[in-house]
């Protein structure tokens, strides 16, 4: 499994009034969690840019943030298309048994006999509940992909890291 130093949170899609306020497409939940996180590594393309955060809101529906040193349009407008990352270090730390998306991500599925399934592509939050994308590898037991629930003790069983396998009980 791949060492993750950092994780994306979000993009800058857009501006907002004339002062260097950019709009936030924010992946966290609530919206405005993101702002906890600072600096923001901005990365588009080969270039990267390591700013504080120094302000935000939610307007509406959207987010907008103020970032240090973008205090103009023109500064906020080259912004646009930028995804925002953070490193993983300033992320809390989660109880015992519960983890970030991106620490499911890759890991292989085994269900409860053993049978590979697949490994884990991405997390899709449905409102019910979380549901595990799992896409086939050479050594699953076919080449389906599926949409597991993420639901401890009915479905998962375990995740071990350490092995890099979540075992669930699941219907091949």
């Amino acid at each position: 499994m791949p060492d993750v130093n950092e994780i994306r949170l979000g993009s800058i899609n857009g501006t907002h009034g004339l002062k260097g306020w950019v709009k936030v497409f924010s992946y966290t939940d609530p919206l405005e969690a993101i702002l906890d996180y600072s600096p923001w590594i901005l990365r588009k393309g080969g270039a990267e840019k390591e700013l504080a955060v120094k302000g935000g809101q939610v307007n509406g529906k959207r987010l907008i943030v103020q970032l240090e040193g973008v205090d103009t349009r023109d500064l906020a407008e080259n912004l646009i298309g930028y995804e925002v990352h953070v490193s993983v270090d300033a992320m809390p730390d989660l109880e015992a048994g519960e983890f970030y998306w991106f620490q499911l991500e890759g890991l292989a599925v085994r269900n409860i006999d053993g049978e590979v399934l697949g490994k884990i592509d991405h997390m899709l939050e449905t409102g019910a509940n979380d549901v595990m994308v799992v896409e086939p590898t050479d050594d699953s037991i076919d080449k389906e992909q599926r949409l597991i629930p993420y639901l401890k003790g009915d479905v998962v069983k375990r995740v071990d890291q350490e092995t890099g396998v979540v075992t669930v009980d699941w219907d091949s």
